[in-house]
């Protein structure tokens, strides 16, 4: 499970505020939930696009911090892909998960990498 921050002044909240409805409208219907750290998020159990085999997303709370995006994408081994020839769903699976992070966060895929490994980088030992 990746969490994933807003930009500096924005809030979950605010740049989704139907988690349920916007999942779905991603990545198809809501097929139960999953508790995360005390949050319950949705599951895609049977996801519009078959190079998915299942999702989760929804907002993590924090107390006296912002909520965070939880989302997990599990995905069909590639050589599955192809022999079952999905390979024109693959890049529209990644532009579902790229469109979806970047409404949530605000970020690009860029910066979301730059943040998470300023994020390792901050977190690992001074020798």
């Amino acid at each position: 499970m990746k969490e994933y921050k807003m930009r500096r002044g924005e809030t979950l909240e605010e740049r989704i505020p139907d988690m349920k409805a916007t999942v779905e409208d991603y990545f198809g219907p809501i097929t139960g939930t999953e508790d995360f750290k005390g949050s319950d998020l949705f599951v895609v159990g049977e996801p519009k696009n078959p190079v998915f085999t299942r999702i989760i997303a929804g907002a993590v709370k924090y107390s006296g911090k912002k909520d965070k995006l939880a989302v997990h994408f599990e995905e069909r081994e590639a050589k599955e892909i192809l022999d079952k020839g999905l390979a024109d769903h693959a890049a529209d699976a990644v532009s579902a998960k790229n469109d979806f992070l970047l409404e949530a966060t605000g970020r690009d895929a860029k910066s979301r990498r730059k943040s998470m490994k300023r994020e390792v980088e901050d977190d690992s030992p001074d020798f």
